[in-house]
């Protein structure tokens, strides 16, 4: 009924329950498996399936090559931490594939998903001496580590590389203020909604997926927690979007938007 084109492989998903975040600098470190040393020859940057989406997009082959040399390629696997929460900031890192979810611990132990990463998303740059988030492997993920004071200097040798980050960095604020108002002002079902819809949007650029299918890596608890609600709520608002005829279910992890225009609709309060 639907014409699927060959999605990505989410392995690993996120079990219920809020990950450890006290993992200290070193633990993170040990648990990072290097796949390589600083990128030889460029290989790895060629194979990159996301450069067109990434940071480097700005680089020409010459100076990817060279702008690669400070770039180290890891490999991080579902549920493993990749930098915590008030952890010292020491490097910016750009996602190759897999899926992310950057949070913050609140004050009486609950936690806030702020955002979901994907191929092309790089973080760590806004930050100042330390990370003010935690960011964890929902999937396995194929990460590039850059060390941020080598980072910033680079944007000295390469103004095309500048102009990208700030780019992207607009994009981010962009998100972070649709965030505010999913959370202040929308009811559950505009919530989620407007998910779907974002959802079907970033995985729409990477064009790995039907027109109208949707992946969703994470748990249930990872999307109410990014929406301020239960994941009883959570379900209730799946479940009447599905008697609705509007989309329709593949298991846990994969969503069929049978009607954009009404979905789009409901995620505006129409």
């Amino acid at each position: 009924m639907f014409n699927k084109k060959q999605h990505v492989d989410f392995q690993g998903q996120s079990k219920l329950g809020v990950p450890p975040y006290n993992n200290t600098d070193s633990t993170s470190e040990r648990a990072f498996r290097k796949t390589s040393n600083h990128c030889p020859h460029n290989t790895a940057c060629e194979g990159c399936s996301s450069r067109h989406l990434s940071l480097c997009s700005a680089l020409d082959r010459d100076e990817l090559k060279d702008f690669s040399k400070i770039s180290i390629d890891y490999q991080k696997e579902a549920k493993q931490i990749i930098c915590s929460e008030d952890e010292e900031a020491k490097y910016l890192y750009n996602i190759r594939s897999g899926t992310v979810r950057i949070s913050k611990m609140l004050s009486d132990g609950r936690r806030q998903i702020t955002g979901f990463l994907f191929a092309g998303d790089f973080f760590g740059l806004s930050c100042k001496d330390r990370y003010n988030f935690t960011a964890e492997a929902v999937t396995n993920v194929d990460i590039c580590r850059f060390p941020r004071t080598k980072i910033m200097q680079s944007f000295r040798d390469y103004p095309n590389l500048g102009e990208r980050v700030f780019d992207m960095t607009r994009t981010e604020l962009d998100s972070t203020h649709d965030q505010m108002l999913l959370l202040g002002r929308k009811t559950a079902q505009e919530k989620l909604c407007s998910f779907l819809l974002a959802m079907k949007e970033k995985l729409g650029r990477l064009e790995v997926v039907a027109e109208n299918e949707v992946d969703i890596p994470m748990s249930r608890t990872d999307i109410a927690d990014y929406l301020g609600l239960t994941v009883e709520t959570i379900s209730r608002q799946f479940t009447k979007l599905h008697k609705k005829g509007l989309i329709e279910m593949e298991g846990a992890h994969k969503v069929f938007l049978k009607d954009i225009k009404a979905l789009s609709a409901l995620a505006i309060g129409d």
